[in-house]
């Protein structure tokens, strides 16, 4: 996992062919993008924006990506994540579903990251996290990497 600001984003995109596609998407002015899917490169680089209320920590699920980084970027709002290695989570809900890539899991997260606007979090396949545990509206903008 990171937690970093977009300002210093350029320090990431190292880590993967795509990142700093995904960065120079999130430094767009966001504010105005409607909620859904948007593809930056098909299937491979795409953005969900979501307008959503923080569940707060109890309601927050616990879920984990096989095939997909997740950049999660505050657009505005305050976010909290929780985070626990995936090799930790002992508790699925169900069966990884292949179709959605995601898998989600009853445990509870040992660290919660407060992610306020302007701020993102990069989740790799090993990183088990549950968005949206802060309270109150939040606009934000889930990347999607294909590994």
């Amino acid at each position: 996992m990171v937690l970093d600001t977009l300002a210093r984003a350029d320090r990431y995109a190292a880590l993967h062919p795509l990142f700093s596609r995904a960065f120079a998407y999130l430094a767009r002015d966001l504010t105005q993008v409607a909620p859904g899917r948007h593809d930056i490169d098909g299937p491979r680089l795409y953005v969900s924006i979501d307008h959503a209320d923080g569940r707060g920590r109890e309601a927050a699920q616990l879920e984990a990506h096989q095939r997909h980084i997740d950049i999660q970027f505050t657009i505005e709002g305050h976010e909290a994540i929780g985070w626990i290695p995936r090799a930790d989570c002992r508790e699925p809900v169900a069966p990884f579903d292949v179709s959605r890539d995601v898998e989600f899991f009853r445990d509870t997260p040992i660290v919660w990251v407060p992610v306020p606007a302007g701020y993102f979090a990069i989740f790799f396949p090993d990183d088990a996290h549950a968005p949206l545990a802060g309270r109150g509206a939040v606009k934000k903008a889930i990347v999607k990497i294909a590994i």
